[in-house]
């Protein structure tokens, strides 16, 4: 089977096995699993991982999981986000959010002015997910330039280009060439500022190569700075069927649909796993493995693991219908974007909400006498 797993490239029917044995990865005990206390790592949608147990016994953490800014954010993309927040409150964890505008440039064909409009949309959204502020740190790659660039010119040293292109693949273009030093620089700032310490990247599998890096890098001990831990995740799928949820291939849930649209796109482009007609539902029963709109719940909303065995359940069984489920599932999307587009419309001024997220002066020179600079 072919498959293409990159950060700027997945194709194939993804076989989520063998990219263990691909990027060297850890299936996570169901233990572990359990210990994260979060529907996405109980219910196997962060599925792997290396050194999370080590994350999970330190006494400082921190996260790190960002947002490349290429255009509206839709579920998949806000997933990790929440996730985050439930280990910064479960865990004490201190949250860095990366904003790799730059990265868009270089990667996507748009221009600066373009994704500045996307990434202050962005920004807004990451906002409302209601990290606290003094457990955070929001970072630009083109607003703090000033610490994110002289971090990462120190270790582009320690990145060889047959590394990076045995990782990436042959780039693009040189924006493209030199990011894996600007991605280790993001993975390892908490650990700039704050000494070595254990750090957790939650991501989708796709972005790994970015942490594979950053951990070769931490290994050369050149710096106070151990490996950063990662937390791997499934894909979110389009609504119309298998597969990565994006914004520019299938048809995705966006955090600013109103209720009716989020009701239209799954009634009209959903795929289930139900039969041909109610008849044959009712004799059979349906197939929660292939109905998007379950995989939804389980993935993130239905909370409730005793409801989410009732549902399953029912619809194994015939009794719930296909069409009821996806009643089901667009209740539950519905209620999520209400709270969460009720708190992005509360905040005031982009630049003010911000304020308390940025780096501080300390801080940003903290990062930079880390690498020597």
């Amino acid at each position: 089977m072919t498959q293409t797993v990159t950060p700027y490239h997945v194709s194939g029917d993804i076989d989520y096995e063998r990219l263990l044995d691909d990027f060297g990865a850890d299936r996570l005990p169901d233990a572990t699993q359990e210990r994260l206390g979060h529907p996405l790592a109980r219910r196997d949608v962060f599925y792997a991982g290396r050194d999370v147990e080590r994350f999970l016994d330190a006494d400082e953490r921190s996260v790190v999981t960002g947002r490349g800014p290429s255009g509206p954010m839709h579920l998949g993309h806000v997933l990790p986000f929440y996730f985050a927040k439930h280990l910064q409150d479960a865990f004490d964890a201190t949250v860095y959010v990366p904003l790799s505008d730059d990265e868009k440039y270089y990667a996507k064909d748009q221009t600066y002015p373009e994704t500045r409009d996307y990434l202050r949309d962005n920004l807004r959204d990451v906002l409302a997910v209601g990290f606290d502020p003094e457990n955070t740190r929001i970072v630009v790659d083109t607003d703090d330039a000033d610490v994110v660039y002289p971090v990462a010119s120190a270790f582009a040293g320690d990145i060889t280009h047959n590394q990076m292109t045995a990782t990436y693949g042959d780039p693009p273009n040189v924006g493209l060439a030199f990011y894996p030093a600007v991605q280790t620089a993001h993975l390892l700032l908490p650990q700039l500022v704050e000494g070595a310490h254990a750090t957790l990247v939650p991501i989708a599998v796709d972005q790994d190569p970015h942490v594979r890096v950053s951990r070769d890098v931490a290994a050369k001990a050149k710096y106070d700075a151990s490996k950063p831990g990662a937390l791997l995740g499934k894909f979110l799928p389009s609504l119309d069927g298998p597969g990565k949820m994006s914004s520019s291939e299938g048809v995705a849930i966006h955090l600013d649909d109103d209720p009716d649209a989020v009701r239209e796109k799954i009634a009209s482009h959903a795929y289930t796993g139900g039969r041909a007609t109610v008849a044959e539902h009712r004799e059979k029963g349906g197939v929660p493995e292939e109905d998007v709109p379950f995989q939804y719940l389980q993935a993130f909303f239905e909370p409730d693991d005793d409801r989410l065995r009732d549902i399953e359940a029912a619809y194994r069984a015939g009794e719930l219908l296909s069409g009821e489920l996806k009643e089901l599932a667009a209740d539950r999307i519905v209620e999520f974007l209400r709270a969460h587009q009720s708190r992005k419309a509360d905040l005031g001024a982009l630049d003010a909400e911000l304020a308390p997220y940025r780096l501080t002066a300390d801080e940003r020179e903290r990062a930079r006498s880390a690498v020597g600079l």
